[in-house]
């Protein structure tokens, strides 16, 4: 299966509510990122363990460890959890920035170094989150 159909078939196995509120962002994003690559992890490890919750990944971006290796991964995520959904802004090194710069603008969210969790697109800015999202890309390029 391809990744358009991986992620079709992911946000269409959400909650209606839910699935709604992850296909808009699905479309926010793709707007604030063009033509960027689409990544799908379905959170199960090499043995086919399930280790976290599946993930939409965007873009594209070299990350480089401590022990000079390196991995390609994607620039923003999106991630559906029990209590709402995920959304993470990978690549901006201050741990600090993302709540300091949109935590008290964003709404009913909560915002840590790289991970954006709310409950619902209604109780959340959608351009806050575009900014930041945007800003993530940015910072992530570079």
């Amino acid at each position: 299966m391809n990744i358009p159909a991986q992620i079709k078939n992911y946000i269409d196995s959400q909650p209606v509510a839910k699935a709604a509120d992850m296909q808009t962002l699905h479309r926010l994003i793709q707007k604030a990122m063009p033509a960027c690559k689409l990544w799908f992890l379905d959170g199960k490890n090499a043995e086919g363990k399930v280790v976290s919750n599946p993930n939409i990944g965007y873009g594209f971006q070299v990350v480089k460890y401590a022990d000079g290796t390196a991995k390609e991964f994607y620039q923003i995520g999106l991630s559906a959890n029990t209590t709402g959904i995920s959304v993470y802004i990978l690549g901006i090194e201050d741990k600090k920035y993302l709540a300091e710069t949109y935590g008290k603008k964003i709404g009913k969210a909560s915002v840590t170094g790289y991970c954006i969790r709310f409950k619902a697109l209604k109780d959340i800015s959608a351009d806050v989150l575009e900014a930041a999202i945007r800003d993530g890309v940015q910072a992530s390029a570079h």
